[in-house]
């Protein structure tokens, strides 16, 4: 962590206090009120902890206004365009992009970790066929521990890589079952002749009576999904990843607890609500509808896809995607389809329209991931975990830093407290 000279002094019941300032690489300084309360008995109140930097780290920076989005330095543009997933799972793990022979090594050393514990098998059996994937991803990566006991002691940095490398490798098999169950089908097994995106669309779709030819673009337009959506700072499912590791958790249960995070729909649902919402609208003769009631105040109806909480600029990633979705959709023929005409037509007006531009609401990631992942075939109870496959890897990387951070302790936050003071006991017969 980068620190000046500077510092800032509150003025708190006649008391100056002197807060130290750090500097970082890129970005605001950051008050330092690590001492506050012990210095002026005083907490700070900031709900959502939007102003409040929980950590120091080094993997992943957004600027909102910019809209940028870094990892490790490099911005995710190029990254999607010239690169491909495993090769920024192993930038977010180390830090820099791996030469020729680490990327080969890295790769097989994934490759040889695809395959479940066949005894997990009977795992998801465990569940209701209608389980959510959601539902059952959870449990199972959370049931890891028990299946691999020699990768859960955090304080061996041997076992640390071994969890790292298993989660990586395994979560697209785990998503895939959980499809595969949630449906009726046989599970497929890997095959670790097939790139990464490609394995895992074909255990999504192939049947022991026919296989799963996998198209290149469609690989492509998945390996660029998962890119996208590797790693986004200190989101609410990361920040719920460091507090589980702040116990001493295994990783394992860090994972599942940032998978139960994701599934809420105001974190990992945007893609499926955007679809939703498109399927609404139904055709394209009633967008003026929509578009008028996203302009009313006093409507709850809201435009999904469009702008995000971080980004008040164009989503960086959302170019990339755009690409990928008009690829997908020429290759498929199918822009007959009236949810996907909504979708063209919508875009179009939101990028133009006054309101839309001055509010800075532009089609976000969400917007065109969702339909790519309708293209394909994929039901919308799949879009979230197809999303925490992909951010698995940046779990493990804030995981992975956080523990080797020596200054980090276990997550306590503070609280307002607003509910009765101190009142004695009254026996029940007296009350």
């Amino acid at each position: 962590m980068a620190e000046n000279d500077k510092t800032a002094t509150l003025t708190f019941d006649g008391k100056d206090i002197e807060l130290p300032v750090h500097s970082p690489t890129v970005g605001p300084d950051v008050l330092d009120i690590g001492k506050l309360y012990g210095q002026g008995g005083v907490f700070t109140f900031d709900p959502g902890f939007t102003s409040t930097a929980a950590c120091a780290s080094t993997i992943t920076y957004i600027d909102g206004e910019k809209g940028e989005l870094l990892h490790r330095g490099y911005p995710i543009d190029q990254l999607a365009e010239k690169s491909h997933y495993l090769e920024v799972c192993y930038l977010l793990l180390y830090g820099e992009l791996p030469t020729a022979d680490q990327l080969e090594d890295f790769e097989n050393r994934v490759t040889s970790h695809t395959m479940l514990h066949e005894q997990m098998q009977f795992f998801f059996r465990g569940f209701r066929r209608d389980a959510h994937p959601m539902a059952i991803m959870v449990g199972v990566v959370g049931a890891m521990s028990a299946f691999y006991h020699d990768s859960t002691d955090i304080s061996d940095p041997w076992q640390r890589e071994v969890a790292s490398i298993r989660l990586v490798a395994k979560m697209p098999t785990i998503a895939a079952w959980a499809y595969k169950y949630h449906i009726g089908q046989p599970f497929v097994y890997p095959r670790n002749d097939l790139d990464y995106a490609s394995n895992f669309l074909r255990m999504c779709f192939a049947v022991p009576a026919e296989d799963y030819e996998v198209n290149p673009i469609l690989s492509r337009a998945m390996d660029r999904i998962f890119t996208l959506h590797a790693d986004h700072e200190q989101n609410a499912s990361t920040s719920t990843v460091r507090l589980a590791s702040s116990s001493g958790a295994n990783p394992f249960a860090c994972i599942a607890a940032g998978i139960a995070c994701l599934w809420g729909p105001a974190h990992g649902g945007a893609n499926q609500a955007a679809l939703e919402m498109l399927r609404e609208i139904g055709t394209p003769d009633r967008i003026p509808e929509f578009i008028e009631r996203a302009k009313d105040k006093d409507d709850p109806f809201r435009l999904m896809g469009f702008g995000h909480r971080v980004y008040k600029n164009f989503d960086p990633r959302a170019k990339v995607m755009k690409q990928s979705a008009d690829e997908v959709l020429e290759l498929l023929g199918i822009d007959n389809n009236p949810t996907l005409q909504v979708a063209k037509e919508l875009e179009e007006i939101a990028t133009h329209d006054d309101y839309f531009v001055e509010k800075k609401l532009y089609p976000n990631v969400d917007f065109y991931s969702g339909i790519i992942l309708d293209a394909m075939g994929f039901p919308t109870s799949m879009f979230t975990p197809i999303f925490a496959l992909a951010r698995t890897v940046g779990w493990i990387s804030q995981w992975k830093e956080q523990l080797s951070d020596p200054a980090h302790k276990i997550g306590r936050p503070r609280q307002l407290y607003t509910g009765a003071t101190f009142r004695d006991y009254v026996e029940v017969e007296n009350r």
